[in-house]
């Protein structure tokens, strides 16, 4: 059974997988048309796989914002399989493609979908949400308590994006959406003093999850990072092994200016987790498989529309089925009148 057979398999199977399809499916719209109309075009163009074949897929790989560096090891992954398997025709390509966009993405690691780390016993997980602002950090924030506030959880937000005009208040209102307290000072106040508050209110409202939004632009950088390296230090400090999990929200839509800040922040604090918000906005959905690749830091969720729901937890096979969904389909309608 091929790869695209599995894949088929596994999404059309059962009632959850499907949903998830769905959700893969239109929201990754935009990135499928691009992608998956460039393939058609390339294997309609080429009757056998050549040089000249493999050269023009990196170009369209490369638009796709695969990353250069990723899209050079996977034409040689391509390659050695292709030679493998003995393949001549560039139909069959397709699957080989699908399979290693996967491999790619998960490396040595178990082919898995990451949860955030969330303490199931006793005690207080921090998540720490950091991230340039526009990137939509407070709007994933709040779509981010609200699906933890209905797995049961008790959730506190913290507003340590003092700086920002109007962010306070906006994660005030996703914070009253969801059901939520949201600890604050005012505008100008210092983030770790606010996050400091937080911990303290998360603790005597024996609450589950603690998550802090942090500032997104200060004058310069340093000044940022060294802001962000505080409020680092006051979770440590109030409870050792904290913050859990600290999460990046990148802007798919920017491409490879994303790759460039995922770069900037795992330099200067320990990135366990990326949130790529308005992948349904972008034809350049391959910004998930260079993230990955090249900085070898997990995806665990993806905006996928405006919805609460549409902050999706990362499922790097419901990704490549969502880029291939058309071609996956048009095969099953041949089949179907095949038989």
């Amino acid at each position: 059974m091929g790869f695209m057979d599995k894949l088929k398999n596994k999404f059309t199977k059962n009632k959850e997988a499907e949903e998830v399809t769905e959700k893969y499916k239109e929201g990754m719209k935009k990135s499928r048309n691009t992608f998956s109309g460039k393939i058609n075009d390339l294997i309609a163009r080429y009757r056998k796989v050549d040089e000249d074949f493999f050269e023009e897929l990196e170009e369209v790989l490369i638009s796709a914002d695969v990353g250069v560096m990723t899209v050079m090891d996977l034409i040689d992954e391509l390659k050695m399989e292709v030679k493998r398997q003995n393949i001549k025709d560039t139909k069959e390509v397709k699957s080989v493609i699908s399979e290693k966009l996967v491999e790619i993405y998960y490396g040595d690691d178990d082919e898995e979908i990451e949860s955030i780390n969330i303490r199931n016993e006793d005690g207080l997980s921090v998540i720490l949400v950091v991230g340039v602002n526009g990137v939509g950090k407070t709007t994933s924030i709040g779509k981010l308590a609200s699906q933890l506030k209905q797995e049961g959880k008790n959730v506190v937000l913290a507003a340590g994006d003092t700086f920002r005009a109007g962010a306070i208040e906006q994660l005030e209102v996703w914070g009253e959406r969801a059901g939520v307290d949201v600890i604050k000072q005012n505008a100008g106040s210092d983030p770790a003093a606010v996050i400091f508050d937080g911990i303290k209110a998360a603790k005597s409202r024996q609450a589950d999850v603690l998550i802090c939004d942090t500032a997104g632009r200060l004058q310069n950088k340093v000044n940022l990072m060294n802001e962000l390296g505080k409020v680092k230090r006051v979770i440590e400090r109030e409870i050792p092994g904290a913050p859990h999990e600290v999460l990046l929200v990148l802007d798919a839509t920017t491409g490879q200016n994303a790759l460039s800040q995922a770069k900037t922040f795992s330099e200067s604090t320990d990135v366990s987790g990326i949130i790529l918000t308005k992948l349904d906005g972008t034809a350049k959905g391959g910004i998930v498989l260079a993230i990955r690749n090249e900085l070898n830091i997990p995806v665990k969720y993806v905006g996928l529309g405006e919805g609460i729901e549409d902050l999706q937890k990362f499922d790097a096979h419901a990704f490549v089925y969502g880029l291939f969904a058309d071609m996956l389909e048009e095969e099953n309608v041949i089949e179907q009148i095949d038989e």
